[in-house]
C-alpha cells in the first residue's frame, strides 16, 4: 500500500479484504468491531446507490465496496480532517470510480444530493447522548462519540428523507438505546424489519445492535441470532 497517501503520524491497517487498506489517524476516532458489523449487516444488491452517513474515516464505504456489488457509495462526514482521510484511503484503493466522500453536515444531505434519491443508507452514529457519560477532551474524539452535532432523531429523519420508497435503511448502535431507535425509525416512516444483537461472547448481554428499516414497509420484524465481536 502507498504511503504517500499518509500524514504525518498516520498509519494504513490492512483490512484483510483483497488487499485493501484504511488510512487511521492519531486524532481521529478510529474504526471499530461496530464498522464491520454493519458493513456486513447491510444487505446491498448489485448497482444499488448507498449513502453512509457519519462516514467517520471511509471505512464503512470501503468494506461495502469490497464485499458487496454496490453500484456507487457516497460517505458523508462533518469533520473536514476526517473527510479527507477517508478521500485518501478512497484513491490509495482505487476506489474513485466507486466512491465519493463529502465534507457536511449529514442535516444537509437533501441539499447535497437531493432527497429520495437512495437505495440504502447506512449510519454508525454517535451513541452518546449530548451531556451523558464522561466526554472527551479531543474534539475529532468526542464528535464521534457523543451527539454534539447530530441527535439520533436527527440521523433517521434525515436517512428516510435520503431514501427512495420501499428501500432500506441500516444502523449500529447501542441497546439502551433501542426504544428510541424503534420508535423514531417508526415515526419517520422507515418500518423496522430486522434486529440483530451482537455480545462479546456467549452468555453476555448485547453490547451492540444492528437494526434495518424499509421506507414505507408493512409492519412485521424478525430478530436474527446474535453475533460475537470476541472482546474480553
Amino acid at each position: 500500500m502507498d504511503v504517500n497517501f499518509l500524514l504525518p503520524g498516520e498509519r494504513i491497517d490492512d483490512l484483510g479484504l483483497g488487499g485493501l487498506g484504511i488510512i487511521q489517524g492519531p486524532r481521529a476516532f478510529g474504526f471499530g468491531t461496530d464498522a464491520v458489523l454493519l458493513a456486513d449487516f447491510a444487505r446491498i444488491r448489485t448497482g444499488e446507490k448507498v449513502l453512509d452517513l457519519c462516514t467517520g474515516c471511509g471505512i464503512v464505504p470501503i468494506l461495502l465496496c469490497g464485499k458487496t456489488g454496490a453500484g456507487h457509495v457516497t460517505g458523508l462526514e462533518i469533520q473536514d480532517a476526517c473527510a479527507d482521510m477517508a478521500r485518501r484511503s478512497v484513491m490509495m484503493n482505487g476506489l474513485e470510480g466507486r466512491i465519493d466522500i463529502a465534507a457536511g453536515d449529514a442535516g444537509n444531505a437533501p441539499e447535497l444530493f437531493g432527497a429520495a434519491s437512495f437505495d440504502v443508507v447506512t449510519v454508525n452514529p454517535p451513541y452518546i447522548k449530548n451531556g451523558a457519560g464522561l466526554q472527551s477532551a479531543d474534539g475529532p474524539r468526542a464528535v464521534a462519540r457523543h451527539e454534539i452535532l447530530c441527535s439520533l432523531e436527527e440521523i433517521i429523519a434525515v436517512s428516510a428523507r435520503m431514501l427512495k420508497p420501499m428501500k432500506r435503511f441500516y444502523m449500529v448502535h447501542r441497546p439502551e438505546r433501542l426504544a428510541d431507535i424503534i420508535c423514531l425509525m417508526r415515526g419517520y416512516g422507515l418500518e423496522p424489519k430486522t434486529l440483530r444483537f451482537a455480545c462479546d461472547r456467549p452468555g453476555l448481554p448485547p453490547v451492540l445492535v444492528l437494526a434495518e428499516g424499509v421506507k414505507g414497509g408493512k409492519a412485521g420484524m424478525r430478530v436474527l441470532a446474535e453475533v460475537y465481536c470476541g472482546g474480553g
